[in-house]
């Protein structure tokens, strides 16, 4: 699904804010508790080179190492048109709901492959992942936990429902930015201030002349 001008334009000017200095703009803005929003430690980029990550969620629990049931392949499928219908660029978001959390890989060269083909440019998971160099060298985000070897056996249990990455709640849609120094969430109410007239200047850019939100961004606390 194609991106109007001035969502694309959005996405890029969040990829020119490091995250920090984004959540020190969300704070001043007072549209939640200081305390929520963002992942705690545990959740890492494991590409920190590859600069900023932002996108749209798409989301799904999975279950990697108990098997609670046989596991359909029509979920996976679930998964993947929800990525290919979603805003984009989008982001995967998955949270494990089974045992052993500590041995789950969420994703590898395979399914990194899929969803970037699909429009997707990185993935959240609040347990593991696999095939680090393979992936690395698609330029696709990794954000979690580690990495382990086997994929076990993996499977999708639903798509496109909220999920909870390490106690942040992720809904379908959501917006996520990301760098080394963690991963938030862009409220709602900040990322429709273009089309209010709230959000600051972008030079060039639709944002121009159009209040002094960009100030919160650019000159917020360090």
């Amino acid at each position: 699904m194609p991106m109007d001008g001035q969502e694309l334009s959005w996405i890029e000017y969040l990829k020119t804010v490091d995250a920090p200095t984004l959540s020190n703009a969300i704070e001043l803005l007072k549209v939640r508790p200081r305390r929520e929003g963002f992942t705690p430690l545990q959740v890492r980029a494991l590409f920190p080179d590859f600069g900023r990550m932002c996108g749209y969620a798409v989301t799904a629990q999975v279950e990697t190492v108990t098997e609670s049931d046989e596991g359909e392949i029509s979920r996976f499928i679930d998964l993947q048109r929800a990525v290919e219908q979603s805003k984009k660029p989008a982001v995967i978001a998955l949270q494990e709901i089974g045992g052993y959390p500590d041995y789950a890989a969420h994703c590898g060269e395979v399914m990194a492959t899929i969803f970037k083909r699909l429009g997707a440019v990185g993935l959240v998971s609040d347990c593991a992942v696999r095939d680090v160099p393979e992936v690395r060298a698609l330029g696709f985000h990794y954000f979690a936990r580690g990495s382990v070897v086997s994929h076990a056996s993996f499977r999708i249990v639903r798509a496109g429902v909220a999920v909870q990455v390490c106690g942040l709640v992720i809904r379908p849609g959501d917006l996520l930015h990301g760098d080394e120094n963690g991963l938030l969430l862009v409220p709602k109410d900040v990322e429709e201030t273009p089309s209010r007239g709230r959000c600051g200047s972008v030079a060039g850019g639709p944002f121009n002349g159009m209040g002094s939100q960009r100030r919160l961004f650019d000159g917020s606390l360090a």
